[in-house]
């Protein structure tokens, strides 16, 4: 065994559950079984990649023990009922097959449960009225995401003592179901905000019976669930909790201090490990990313580890931590088990490739939330950068080998299809007119530095495989015919035109375009001339960095010699534009963001878009949606407010953020001289790096279906 991950990859123990290695897939909400809560063939799919990987443990996401009352989101899977045991059975002995096992997490959401009430008409279940909800958290939404989002205003049950035993006999219950269906283990929800949670938290409870007031009191749910558990499923099966280890941002909630004596209490009570998580105040958007899934990597780690100080069973940590990182922490003592989410959606094999020495191989996450978002828009789990991820059950062995394929190209769609052809048994030819690959991927890892994770695996992953890269090189039908392809796939882009705004032809206003070229060294003497940019500036960049894609040189260069002025205004705030002023700012620019949609961060995915937009305006990025009337004048930008209010900012140069479209121009030219061709990418219409990843997915998948 490798030696690398060793202690990571070491087998270990949770009460009587042995398990292969220290990596678990953490529960989470994926809406992949079916809408009347049966397990079916989606979930045991999904879960089945998983445990092909190579992870130890899998916990399943939240399995409802009151179903539909307490569900969720859609598709949520649900245990409260004997009804739902074959296809439980099915999911376990599916995932047994390949040598993982898998805790069933239960589970009740409380206040939390939004979803029982719009789509069944169910109360949600508090210990008493809940403080009034407030935030910035639904001023992030888009219009067409709100649509998704909002329902009915539910009604709240107060519990009385018998809903409490309701409740009570409702997870034992379930707890025997799981022990039925052949689940190793049972990890009980009891943080999030969801019903037990609601408990504990002194912020939310404020009940004056024996289930409020001291700690002992607000914990004496957690208790008696757990005893009914044990009832249920007898004194030896593994059992653990999931506990909250703060709520941030909420004043009055739940702290350490009172989370290690919460875990003593759960531990005296019989549980053999316990998962420390973390909440949040749900009315501040940018804590959506700072608590249970967080941005800022290990965040939660220290209180993992001081709560395993403070305890004698096995901890389960979790919260954006490298494998690297995790396998220092076990074997420091920090904490037991790594679980792990999002890095298993990108590539759920990660466990058996780091056993295998190949870590460089993984897939990685870019942190874009994608994942995280479609459980606030009650949309199915997908992922941005796995596009096979929640669709297992619909991949198809392929049927078409030893052909010749042409791809035009080298973004982030155009290497994905590259790959996947070639990895078919097929023979690739990747065209590429300028001098490095990555196409827009280089830009955007240039804006948000977690994407040049995935620019440089691409990168790498081409240069392991036969594909035939050749740079520097356009597409003509000549070229083609003396290549012979079978097929052709286009991915070249779309195409970047300035806008019908006045004053967009002044010298110091750029385009897209311009700033791609600017920022990665390729300029143009249309630029040269808009800038005065010497020409050393584009040599050294280039220079610098050549055929790889270590962007670590062009971030310094352009921090050092990138020819704008102080301040800086940038028209479009989608994604593109608020990337870019994040990117200024950091480089000590004064920025205007201004965008005529009403609403700022389409192209972002609502958690990031959350963060990022909430992290603008405490950085003093002035940001204005609903504009009109723009006006670009040589020393300053005129507009009209979405209040109606006419207001003009000064600045030193313009960037025009929009105007992308499709261009499939090429790809018209190359059939009208009869070759057979298909698109990819941002050249449909911008879809950004999940639109270009899945949508050659598709095609390929097509293509090589014969």
């Amino acid at each position: 065994m490798t030696t690398r991950y060793a202690h990571l990859l070491a087998p270990g123990r949770i009460g009587t559950l042995d398990i292969r290695n220290r990596i678990l897939v953490t529960a989470m909400g994926v809406s992949l079984s079916e809408p009347d809560g049966t397990v079916g063939e989606r979930l045991i799919a999904y879960h089945e990649e998983q445990a092909k990987g190579g992870a130890g443990l899998i916990i399943t996401g939240v399995a409802g023990v009151a179903w539909p009352t307490g569900a969720v989101q859609p598709n949520q899977t649900a245990i409260s009922d004997d009804r739902f045991l074959p296809g439980l059975t099915a999911l376990v002995e599916r995932v047994h097959a390949h040598g993982a096992k898998i805790a069933a997490q239960l589970h009740h959401g409380g206040l939390v449960a939004g979803y029982s009430a719009d789509a069944f008409g169910e109360e949600l279940w508090a210990p008493c009225y809940p403080p009034p909800f407030k935030g910035d958290f639904i001023d992030y939404f888009l219009p067409e995401e709100m649509k998704a989002f909002s329902g009915k205003v539910p009604q709240i049950r107060l519990l009385t003592h018998e809903d409490i035993d309701r409740v009570v006999a409702q997870f034992g219950a379930a707890a025997a179901r799981a022990k039925q269906a052949g689940f190793d283990a049972i990890e009980l929800h009891a943080g999030h905000g969801y019903l037990i949670s609601s408990f504990i938290s002194p912020k939310i409870n404020t009940r004056t019976d024996e289930y409020g007031g001291s700690l002992e009191n607000r914990t004496r749910l957690l208790m008696r669930v757990i005893a009914a558990i044990r009832e249920n499923v007898g004194a030896d099966f593994p059992l653990w909790v999931k506990l909250d280890s703060v709520e941030v941002g909420k004043e009055g909630g739940i702290t350490l201090d009172l989370a290690i004596a919460t875990a003593r209490m759960v531990e005296a009570a019989g549980a053999d490990a316990i998962t420390v998580s973390a909440y949040h105040d749900g009315g501040q958007g940018k804590l959506h990313s700072a608590s249970n899934i967080p941005h800022e990597p290990e965040t939660n780690i220290p209180a993992a580890t001081a709560i395993k100080a403070a305890v004698g069973v096995p901890i389960i940590a979790s919260g954006r931590v490298e494998p690297e990182a995790g396998d220092r922490h076990i074997s420091a003592g920090a904490y037991d088990f790594l679980a792990m989410g999002r890095k298993l959606l990108a590539d759920p094999h990660l466990p058996r490739k780091l056993a295998g020495n190949a870590p460089e191989s993984v897939r990685p996450c870019v942190y874009c939330y994608t994942c995280v978002s479609t459980a606030y828009v009650r949309e199915p789990l997908r992922c941005a950068v796995n596009p096979e991820t929640g669709f297992e059950c619909e991949r198809t062995t392929p049927s078409v080998t030893g052909r010749h394929f042409v791809v035009i190209g080298g973004g982030p769609g155009g290497m994905e299809a590259a790959l996947r052809l070639n990895e078919s048994g097929n023979r690739v030819t990747l065209i590429e007119q300028g001098a490095r690959l990555g196409g827009t991927l280089r830009i955007a890892a240039l804006a948000y530095p977690a994407n040049e994770r995935l620019l440089d695996w691409q990168i790498r992953e081409i240069g392991r495989s036969s594909v035939d890269v050749r740079l520097e090189t356009s597409a003509t039908p000549e070229l083609l015919r003396s290549l012979s392809p079978d097929a052709v796939i286009v991915a070249t882009g779309a195409r970047r035109d300035m806008p019908a705004i006045a004053g967009s032809d002044l010298p110091h206003v750029f385009s897209g375009d311009d700033m791609r070229k600017l920022l990665l060294g390729e300029s143009s003497e249309g630029l040269k001339r808009k800038t005065g940019l010497a020409t050393r500036l584009a040599t050294k960049i280039g220079a610098a960095t050549g055929m790889t894609a270590n962007l670590d040189f062009v971030r310094t260069a352009s921090r050092r010699w990138m020819p704008l002025g102080k301040r800086i205004v940038i028209i479009g705030g989608e994604l593109v534009g608020l990337e870019l002023a994040e990117f200024l700012h950091e480089r000590g620019r004064e920025v205007t963001v201004l965008e005529p949609a009403p609403r700022l961060g389409k192209g972002l995915l609502l958690v990031r878009r959350m963060r990022l937009i909430a992290e603008l305006r405490e950085h003093g990025v002035a940001m204005h949606g609903g504009v009109k009337d723009l006006l670009i004048g040589e020393t300053d930008v005129s507009f009209t407010d979405v209040g109606g209010e006419a207001r003009m900012v000064a600045a030193d140069n313009v960037i025009v953020a929009m105007g992308a479209i499709g261009d499939v121009a090429l790809a018209d030219q190359l059939r009208a001289a009869g070759f057979t061709v298909e698109t990819v990418g941002d050249c449909n219409g911008v879809g950004y790096i999940e639109g270009a990843v899945r949508g050659a997915t598709e095609i390929v998948a097509r293509l090589l279906a014969g």
